[in-house]
């Protein structure tokens, strides 16, 4: 079925949803654009798609238009839902409105509801307050794999290049980046201009997919992120002084050895096989 719905600028019109810097809102009116986003989730037909933030609708009519089976968008914004609505009638029986925040969301229930019939994605223009705090919970769930099989996610330009740098980008590598490495594969798709916003953000932006790795090195997760946590929370000093808050018994030295890892190293010079074998050895000598 071919897009007849209003133009979206009309439709914000109609229902005075001026974005909301608190709610992190930048609408994209580019058909184009929108087309394109929803196309890097593809192919569309046989997969349902959780949206977070449509605000008015832009990604989701694209979504429905290159054929998604289903779209779920979480909506936080009430005034927009009465334009969703529109969207919704329009596409009957393949768009669900669900009311409420993001962070409350649990995507791994809702992708296994979903996923009975063909694979789940998550496809949005996250609102950038909370993009990376939602990624981050997506990616510690407790069950991996999961049961999405792609995320695409737009985020500010400087996000993205954590997502996906290594220790040869040390200015941008750290916490988030060992995270991405460590449980998918992940790459930047394309940047979008500040025009392309409505408001215009201050900052370039960029598609970003993440692919599950089905299986990642195996390590304690809670020791990983502690370890991850502790060398970066201190990325100035020596991997033998960041770490022994979360050293057993103090001695990062020690684990440091045990691991092969040089104690002189900092967090950015240490892959994301060595903070895995750091994870190993630590959850070994608590044992």
């Amino acid at each position: 079925m071919s897009d007849e719905l209003p133009p979206l600028r009309e439709v914000v019109a109609r229902f005075d949803l001026a974005p909301k810097k608190a709610l992190g809102q930048n609408f994209l009116f580019d058909l184009n654009l929108t087309r394109r986003i929803a196309r890097a989730a593809g192919p569309l037909e046989h997969a349902a798609i959780v949206e977070i933030g449509p605000g008015p609708g832009g990604l989701t009519r694209a979504l429905l238009e290159e054929g998604a089976r289903r779209v779920v968008a979480i909506e936080r914004d009430s005034r927009c839902l009465a334009a969703l609505a529109e969207v919704s009638a329009h596409y009957p029986g393949r768009l669900e409105v669900v009311e409420g925040d993001a962070l409350d969301l649990d995507l791994q229930a809702l992708s296994v509801r979903l996923g009975a019939d063909g694979p789940v994605r998550v496809c949005a223009n996250l609102p950038y307050n909370i993009s990376t705090v939602l990624l981050t919970n997506w990616l510690e769930a407790d069950v991996w794999p999961p049961a999405w099989d792609r995320l695409v996610l737009m985020f500010q330009r400087e996000v993205a290049e954590r997502i996906v740098a290594t220790p040869a980008q040390r200015a941008d590598y750290g916490r988030l980046s060992v995270l991405c490495g460590w449980r998918t594969q992940a790459r930047i798709l394309f940047d979008v201009s500040p025009a392309a916003f409505t408001p215009p953000p201050k900052v370039t932006s960029s598609v970003v997919e993440l692919r599950p790795r089905e299986k990642p090195l195996d390590c304690d997760k809670r020791a990983l992120l502690a370890i991850v946590q502790a060398a970066f929370g201190q990325r100035r000093k020596m991997l033998r002084q960041s770490l022994k808050g979360v050293a057993p018994q103090g001695d990062a030295e020690a684990l440091l050895r045990a691991a092969g890892v040089e104690p002189t190293r900092r967090a950015e010079e240490l892959d994301v096989a060595g903070f895995v074998q750091l994870a190993r050895v630590a959850a070994v000598d608590r044992s």
